[in-house]
């Protein structure tokens, strides 16, 4: 069982899935502080402030000591229905996803580019394959 295990984890599908993984995750930080760090900043110059994480609504008593912040109300236990954060996130998703197709389409606009196959001359035959053919055809006659 040990050595089918072993051979399992060692296939190049699994290895080649892990370092997927792996990349993927690092690739995903990179995006993420791109869409955070770079695009977001310029969005919301352009369309006003677009950060709607502190839209919600307070689904109990809020008492008078709590402020009325998102954080807060959270530390305080209150429940709150947190649809600003969704919003943020799902903008942030679909910035996310409009750069990774960028980058595929400019990925696959190089890669048709390389693959762009030459016309090859058909190979000679080689000398030895005509020799046995003239053989053959004498031996026909």
């Amino acid at each position: 069982m040990l050595k089918e295990f072993r051979e399992f984890a060692l296939k190049g599908n699994v290895v080649d899935l892990a370092i997927g993984v792996i990349v993927g995750a690092a690739f995903g930080k990179i995006v993420d502080a791109m869409v955070v760090d770079l695009i977001m900043p310029v969005v919301s110059m352009v369309f006003g402030r677009l950060d709607f994480s502190n839209y919600f609504i307070a689904l109990a008593q809020v008492p008078e000591t709590v402020p009325l912040t998102l954080d807060a109300l959270k530390k305080a236990g209150i429940p709150v229905f947190a649809y600003g954060n969704f919003i943020t996130v799902a903008v942030n998703f679909l910035i996310l996803a409009f750069v990774i197709f960028l980058m595929v389409k400019q990925i696959n606009r190089m890669k048709r580019a390389e693959a762009a196959p030459v016309a090859q001359a058909p190979a000679s035959t080689p000398e030895d394959i005509l020799l046995l053919r003239e053989i053959r055809d004498q031996l026909k006659r």
